[in-house]
């Protein structure tokens, strides 16, 4: 198994701090990190805001999309993102593009469980009904939005090495099944592309408050965020969820999107052993799918 990667820069708060002060010297505030992710760092500045710096070259261009993509999204969808309010761009002090956001209160939707969850199942379907406009300008992704026939081998991998501690032949089943279904033949329409509960914010009645976390924002195939079904959802949600959505996907995308579900799910389970949050989601959404 995986552990999480390993920093390209590591980065800390006197860095953090030096690059305000090179951009933007008006913000200023106390600077301490909450969220050590497998791509970026978050900081809370202050009371009213926080900077995303990547960890690793990849992520950085991640950063790129979502200072790209998020200003629009924000004008479509009913629910707060993190739009940058300011960015950084590639210096001396640091090589990669960054961002300022806005710091959103709320509960990580990892911490509380699908029982916790049950009442995302409207709110959500109706996010991804305001997301999912034709884009073809959106950025290219080449593990989110992309036909799943070219995920074939790298999803057998992983479903080969997690056969060693849990029964994977119903996980087997629904990935070929997915497979098979028709790929999906519109236009490419416009993706968060990782669409799991660690990227919901709940608010104290368990509503959906927020989005976040849109590095891997692109265009392709809408199963690709309705695999969200099981990386969120018991059976019973999963179902009012699907009901809920503004169209009612057909057989072949719901097919695709339990493909999805396997994809995404296995990709956590095999790179979680030293993350105990993201290591739950993907027990979660390994139980689901089989239902």
């Amino acid at each position: 198994m995986s552990d999480t990667p390993a920093a390209d820069i590591p980065t800390d708060a006197q860095l953090v701090a030096r690059l305000l002060a090179e951009r933007h010297p008006d913000l200023d505030g106390e600077l301490r990190l909450v969220s050590d992710g497998w791509d970026n760092q978050l900081y809370r500045l202050g009371d009213r805001l926080a900077v995303r710096v990547p960890r690793r070259e990849a992520a950085a261009h991640l950063i790129e999309h979502e200072q790209l993509m998020l200003p629009g999204i924000a004008e479509r969808v009913s629910v707060r993102v993190p739009v940058p309010v300011r960015v950084g761009v590639p210096s001396a002090s640091f090589p990669w593009p960054w961002s300022v956001v806005e710091w959103f209160e709320g509960i990580d939707g990892a911490s509380v469980g699908a029982a916790g969850r049950v009442g995302l199942a409207e709110p959500l379907a109706r996010f991804i009904g305001e997301l999912a406009v034709p884009a073809p300008e959106a950025p290219r992704n080449p593990v989110r939005g992309v036909p799943l026939a070219s995920r074939r081998e790298v999803v057998a991998t992983r479903l080969r090495s997690l056969s060693g501690r849990m029964e994977v032949a119903d996980l087997e089943q629904a990935w070929r099944e997915a497979l098979d279904a028709p790929a999906w033949d519109g236009p490419p329409l416009l993706l968060h592309g990782d669409l799991h509960p660690g990227n919901l914010l709940l608010g104290p009645d368990g509503e959906l408050t927020a989005v976040v976390d849109f590095g891997d924002v692109t265009s392709g195939d809408p199963a690709t965020d309705l695999a969200t079904a099981w990386l969120t959802f018991d059976r019973e949600a999963r179902e009012r969820f699907r009901r809920a959505l503004p169209t009612t996907p057909d057989a072949a995308t719901w097919a695709r999107a339990r493909g999805w579900a396997v994809a995404m799910a296995s990709a956590l389970a095999t790179a979680s052993d030293d993350n105990p949050r993201m290591a739950a989601l993907a027990r979660h959404a390994l139980a689901q799918i089989p239902e």
